[in-house]
């Protein structure tokens, strides 16, 4: 039989590579470290953006933002408005309830601004001058308002969409002389105005003007 002799250096390798199988087979039956995890933080807002405006829900003031609108900080809209107006006035000759025709644009003008604007009424105030009694004044006054609704009637006004109402002598326009007072104070007046709000819309390539 062969005699080995073994150096010192040997030896030492043995014991290494014998090492080195007994960490490996540690690993393997299930006895290495575990690497420690990193910490997760806890969110308790509501990071979603539930109208897709580009404000989170958290911090989200207006949870209905219209599509496509132009919002603030707080995730609400800019709200533009916008007024219309018509404004009627009609002088009438004394003792008189026709509409003179220097006035027909009046009547014109107001019902084409009431079919511009649906949804909108008006109240006809009718007055007289003060002069005779004030029984014959307050009932001329509102002959002068129901004057003017049935020409608006006859333009394709909706009835109810007009009131009128009679005011008799009661205000005068004052002036400085009685007759300017008088032919001033013989009218039929009315103030139509249209309120609306719109959203502004963010611009893109395909907005028309």
């Amino acid at each position: 039989m062969m005699n080995v002799v073994w150096s010192h250096k040997a030896k030492f390798s043995i014991k290494l590579v014998l090492l080195v199988l007994f960490a490996s087979s540690s690993l393997v039956s299930g006895c290495s470290m575990s690497v420690a995890q990193p910490p997760v933080a806890e969110q308790g807002d509501d990071l979603l953006d539930a109208d897709g405006d580009g404000v989170i829900n958290a911090r989200d003031e207006c949870a209905d933002t219209p599509y496509n609108a132009v919002i603030n900080n707080s995730g609400c809209s800019e709200v533009l408005e916008t007024v219309a107006r018509d404004d009627l006035h009609i002088l009438f000759a004394n003792n008189s309830v026709k509409i003179p025709p220097s006035f027909g644009s009046e009547v014109n003008d107001l019902a084409r601004f009431m079919k511009t604007f649906p949804h909108t009424k008006v109240q006809l105030k009718g007055y007289a001058s003060p002069v005779g009694s004030t029984e014959l004044n307050l009932a001329l006054s509102k002959l002068r308002a129901q004057v003017v609704e049935k020409a608006l009637l006859r333009k394709g006004i909706a009835p109810n969409r007009v009131q009128i109402i009679g005011f008799g002598e009661s205000e005068p326009v004052v002036t400085t002389s009685q007759k300017q007072t008088e032919i001033l104070s013989r009218r039929v007046t009315a103030s139509v105005v249209n309120k609306q709000k719109s959203v502004i819309k963010k611009w893109t390539i395909y907005t028309s003007s």
